[in-house]
C-alpha cells in the first residue's frame, strides 16, 4: 500500500506515491468517495474518480510528510523538469475552536526545469455510477452530483484543467476542493496561509505528546495518524479509512472499516492517553456516552456510524472493480448485526480512565457510573453466552474465550470505579461477579491437551486474541498458565514476527496472512514475560514491513511483507505506540 493519508478530523483523502489522490469521501469518512480510483473507475474512463497530475516524460518520485505534521510532500522527477506537490486538509485553531473544513488543499510548484503537467481532476458521485454536472465562475468550477455539490477554487486556468491540456508549469498553482463555498481570499493566500497554520498546528500537537526516548519517528507518525482516524464533531474513532481493502489477494476478504467499533476505538484512544493526547479521550467519552444512552441498558451492537447511526446496511458497490480488480467492494458493514459480547467490557474499558484522570474536566461521577452499571448488568448475563467473537465469524456463535475476558474487564472496572468513587457496596458487588467470569474462564478455556487457553469454552484450537489476558490484567505476566498460552500461540499462529489470527479455518478458508494487532499483541505478552530481546527483535521486523510513509494496513504478507486490508488501520498503528511505549528504554536511564 504505496499510499499517504492526510486529514483533518473532519475528512481525509489517500494519496499515492505518484501523486494521485485516488481516495477522498464527503461529506466525512463513511461518505461518497468522489475520488475513488483506488477501487476501481466506474463505466467509464480509467483516471475517473481521481485528482492527478501527470508530469510529461515521468521518470520517478519521493515523498515523506513535513517533519511532525499531517503534510504530504509528493516530488516527480521528469525529462523536462521537477515538480513538488503539497497536499494536506487544514486545521488549526480559530476563534477559540478548531478549524477543520471539509477541504483539501493541494499547491503545485515546479522546483527545476520547465516542467509539462496534465492536470486531471475527475469527481464521480454515486460510487463511481454518476458523473458530475459542471459548472464554472472566473476561478471555481462546481461539480453538481444529486445529493452533493462539491467546489474547486483554482489560480491555474480554468480552460487548460477541464480540457485536460498539457501546459508549462511556470511557478506555482494552488487547487481547494470542499463545499460548495466562496473562499474569502485568493487560492494562493488560503493556501499558504492555511498551509502555515496547518503545520503550525501539528508540530504544537506533537510537541504535547509524551513520546518515549526510542522510536520517536514511528511513535510520532502512528500517534498522528490515529488522531486522524477520530472524527471530531461527534467523537468517534474509525477502524481505518477505506472500504474493500481485501485482507490477502483474491480472498474475497473485502469489508468497510470506515465506522466505529467499540474494541478498536478503545485501543485507539488508549494509545493516545497514553501519549498525553487527552482530547481524543474527551470526544470520545462524549461518544461512548451516547452510545450507552441510547441503548438503554439494552443490546449494544458492536459497530456504529461516526454520528451513533445503528442502520449500516451492506451492499454491494457494483460499478467499482474493486482494488487491483479484487472485488467485491462493499458499502456498510453486516456487522451492525452482530451480538458480540465483548462491546460492553471494550466500552467500560474506554470510559474507565476519564474516572481517574484528573487532567479531565467530564462528568464522571456517580450518575455516569450508575450508566455503565446497566452495561455490567449485560456482560454479566452475557459473559457465557454464545456470540460471533471478535473476529466476527458470520457462520458460527460459540462462546468466546475473548469475549468472556472481557465481560470479565467490564465487571473488574466498574468495581475500581465504584472504589474510586467510594461506592464500597457496588465494588464489593462488581468485585464478586467479576470473580465468578474470572473462575468459569479458568475452568472452561484452558486446554490441558494444547496447554494454552484455546479460542472457546471447550474448544481446540488457539486464537491469538486470548493474549488480551496480559493487556487487561486477567492474569499475573509470570503466570505458568499464560507463559504457556505465549509459547503455544508462538508456536502454532506465529510466523516469524507475523501472527495469524486463529488456527480453524472460517467462513472463507484458513487465513493467508499475518494480521498485524496479533503480532503486537504476542510483542506485548513476550515483554511482559520477560523475553524483551525477543520482543524487540519482533518489533523491529514489524517497523520494516510499515510502508515508505511509515504507514500500516491490516494485514501482511509472511513471504514478502506486502501490506493488505483497510488503511490505515487503527489497530496496526495502535501496536507501534503500544510496542514503543512498552519495549522502549526509558529517559532518564539513558541521559
Amino acid at each position: 500500500m504505496d499510499l499517504g493519508i492526510i486529514g483533518n478530523c473532519a475528512v481525509s483523502a489517500l494519496v499515492n506515491r505518484e501523486g494521485v489522490i485516488n481516495w477522498f469521501c464527503l461529506p466525512r469518512f463513511d461518505g461518497d468517495p468522489v475520488f475513488h480510483n483506488l477501487l476501481g473507475h466506474g463505466p467509464e474512463r480509467p483516471g475517473d474518480g481521481a485528482f492527478s497530475v501527470e508530469l510529461d516524460g515521468f521518470q520517478s518520485s519521493e515523498q515523506h510528510y513535513e517533519a511532525n505534521t499531517a503534510i504530504l510532500r509528493t516530488v516527480l522527477h521528469g525529462e523536462s523538469g521537477s515538480v513538488e506537490i503539497i497536499d494536506f486538509c487544514p486545521r488549526f485553531e480559530s476563534r477559540g475552536r478548531s478549524f477543520r473544513p471539509q477541504t483539501l488543499i493541494r499547491r503545485l510548484r515546479t522546483l527545476e526545469g520547465c516542467p509539462r503537467v496534465r492536470i486531471r481532476v475527475r469527481p464521480r458521485f454515486g460510487w463511481g455510477r454518476r458523473a458530475p454536472d459542471l459548472t464554472r465562475g472566473s476561478n471555481h468550477v462546481r461539480f453538481v452530483g444529486p445529493e452533493q455539490v462539491i467546489r474547486m477554487t483554482t489560480d491555474a486556468s480554468l480552460d487548460h484543467v477541464i480540457d485536460e491540456r498539457l501546459i508549462n508549469l511556470d511557478g506555482t498553482l494552488t487547487f481547494v476542493i470542499g463545499p460548495d463555498e466562496s473562499l474569502s481570499e485568493s487560492p494562493r493566500d488560503i493556501g499558504s496561509n492555511f498551509y502555515e497554520s496547518t503545520k503550525r498546528y501539528w508540530r504544537r500537537w506533537v510537541q504535547r505528546l509524551a513520546i518515549p526516548l526510542e522510536w520517536q519517528e514511528p511513535v510520532i507518525r502512528a500517534a498522528i495518524t490515529l488522531k486522524m482516524c477520530s472524527y471530531e464533531p461527534t467523537g468517534g474513532v474509525v477502524a481505518a479509512m477505506t472500504t474493500s481493502l481485501p485482507e490477502a489477494p483474491n480472498s474475497g476478504r473485502n469489508w468497510d472499516y470506515r465506522y466505529c467499533w467499540v474494541r478498536d476505538a478503545f485501543f485507539t484512544v488508549r494509545a493516545l492517553n497514553s501519549l498525553a493526547a487527552t482530547r481524543t479521550l474527551e470526544h470520545y467519552f462524549q461518544w461512548l456516552m451516547n452510545v450507552v444512552a441510547d441503548a438503554g441498558g439494552g443490546h449494544i451492537q458492536p459497530v456504529l456510524g461516526v454520528g451513533l447511526e445503528t442502520e449500516l446496511t451492506e451492499t454491494m458497490a457494483e460499478c467499482l472493480q474493486g482494488y487491483e480488480g479484487m472485488g467485491p467492494v462493499r458499502v456498510g458493514n453486516q456487522a451492525f448485526e452482530h451480538f458480540q459480547h465483548d462491546t460492553y467490557g471494550n466500552i467500560i474499558l474506554g470510559a474507565t480512565p476519564a474516572f481517574f484522570d484528573r487532567r479531565l474536566f467530564m462528568n464522571t461521577g456517580i450518575a455516569a457510573f450508575e450508566s455503565l452499571e446497566c452495561l455490567g448488568e449485560q456482560a454479566w448475563k452475557l459473559h457465557d453466552q454464545p456470540d460471533a467473537g471478535i473476529w466476527e465469524l458470520r457462520t458460527r456463535a460459540r462462546i468466546h474465550t475473548s469475549s468472556a475476558l472481557m465481560c470479565w474487564a467490564a465487571c473488574d472496572r466498574l468495581a475500581k470505579i465504584a472504589a474510586h468513587l467510594h461506592l464500597q457496596p457496588r465494588a464489593r458487588y462488581w468485585s464478586e461477579r467479576a470473580q465468578v467470569i474470572k473462575d468459569k474462564i479458568l475452568d472452561n478455556a484452558w486446554s490441558d491437551k494444547r496447554k494454552a487457553f484455546v479460542e472457546s469454552f471447550g474448544g481446540k484450537t488457539l486464537d491469538a486474541s486470548v493474549l488480551l489476558m496480559g493487556e487487561v490484567g486477567f492474569l499475573p505476566p509470570q503466570d505458568p498458565r499464560f507463559i504457556a498460552t505465549v509459547e503455544a500461540l508462538s508456536e502454532s499462529l506465529g510466523r516469524g514476527a507475523f501472527m495469524l489470527r486463529y488456527e480453524e479455518a472460517d467462513d472463507f478458508g484458513v487465513p493467508e496472512v499475518g494480521f498485524n494487532v496479533c503480532a503486537f499483541w504476542r510483542i506485548d505478552a513476550l515483554a511482559r514475560i520477560g523475553r524483551i530481546d525477543e520482543a524487540r527483535l519482533h518489533f523491529e521486523t514489524l517497523l520494516s514491513a510499515r510502508n515508505h510513509l511509515g504507514l500500516m494496513s491490516e494485514d501482511s504478507a509472511f513471504a514478502t511483507g506486502a501490506l493488505w486490508g483497510n488503511f490505515p488501520q487503527t489497530y496496526s498503528m495502535v501496536g507501534i505506540v503500544n510496542g514503543a511505549m512498552r519495549l522502549s528504554k526509558r529517559w532518564e536511564a539513558e541521559l
